[in-house]
């Protein structure tokens, strides 16, 4: 199984691709998240960035079974819009209501008062597309929970772990009423929403032939509150929120008991993602760190590339490539 974080800057777009005979080219395909699509994340491509589209176009991706949006965020949601045009999904996974899309509407990004605000309205309204696009194709638009589980193919099995059904509904609820609202009330909402999106991120554990693979999106240590700690054990860790310094804390790494951990945070560290003390204690605990971007770590060269790509051998054995 390959397991690739492509490139995207500041965001996050995950190809996962297991051996299946049954499937389309032999081969199962699910894409977790797609990056932001503001052309200005990709117009210093130096350190090997470049558009989730694009990159599957290179790659040679011929199709797409599962699609995960694991949350609302334009840094995570709006580059898979263009990846489902150029390779309809068989199924969308998602965390809200399959109805939510259709009684959204299109919000005017250009009234947001800030860059935040701005993104977070792209973010809804690139939602909605892609939520609806999928309907008029007949395709599912599936709401995933804690407890649910299955089989992706052979050997592959996934599990949802968050968020929390009432963090989730309380999202929900909040997201209907901003449609109802407007004015100084509207921004106040959206704004609310905004700050609460990270810890309704679906966090996904994959298993491959016992090699466990933990995804939480943007999930930081608040929002483990509740999850059985056995549930969190897993050999790969996506951390949480771009390695800000709420991403992960030595608690929640006892728990988790990683070899690995990927984040993804950009070269420039925006919003001081890759944090020194992050990165030093995942240093002291002895844990190897890879990036999807270039960020400066102290005492790693981590050359331009356009992904990092794992491989999970039949033995469990993980090995890691820079994809430049």
């Amino acid at each position: 199984m390959k397991l690739t974080f492509v490139n995207v800057g500041y965001g996050e777009a995950i190809l996962l691709e297991c051996p299946d005979p049954a499937r389309e080219s032999g081969t199962f395909v699910m894409l977790i998240d797609g990056g932001g699509a503001r052309a200005e994340e990709f117009a210093d491509a130096a350190s090997g960035r470049l558009p989730l589209a694009e990159y599957l176009r290179a790659a040679g991706t011929d199709h797409i079974d599962v699609m995960v949006s694991t949350h609302i965020h334009e840094d995570h949601l709006c580059g898979l819009v263009p990846a489902a045009e150029l390779l309809p999904p068989g199924e969308l996974w998602q965390t809200f209501s399959p109805d939510l899309a259709a009684q959204m509407h299109e919000l005017d990004n250009s009234a947001g008062r800030n860059l935040s605000q701005d993104n977070f309205m792209r973010a809804l309204n690139d939602y909605r597309a892609l939520c609806n696009g999928m309907t008029a194709q007949g395709r599912s638009v599936r709401k995933l929970a804690p407890g649910m589980s299955g089989s992706l193919c052979d050997g592959l099995t996934w599990q949802v772990l968050a968020p929390a059904p009432e963090a989730c509904a309380a999202l929900e609820a909040d997201l209907r009423k901003l449609y109802q609202e407007t004015g100084e009330v509207f921004f106040e909402t959206l704004d609310r929403l905004d700050r609460s999106m990270n810890n309704g991120s679906m966090m996904l554990l994959l298993d491959y032939r016992g090699t466990r693979i933990l995804l939480p999106g943007d999930t930081n240590v608040g929002g483990y509150e509740g999850i059985d700690p056995a549930s969190l054990r897993a050999h790969l860790f996506k951390i949480g929120h771009h390695g800000q310094l709420d991403g992960a804390d030595q608690a929640l790494l006892d728990k988790i008991q990683p070899d690995a951990v990927v984040c993804c945070a950009s070269s420039d560290r925006r919003y001081n993602s890759a944090n020194p003390e992050v990165v030093e204690l995942l240093r002291r605990n002895g844990i190897a760190l890879y990036c999807s971007d270039c960020p400066e770590i102290a005492g790693q060269v981590i050359p331009p590339h356009r992904a990092v790509c794992f491989t999970v051998g039949e033995a469990g054995a993980i090995s890691a490539e820079y994809l430049v």
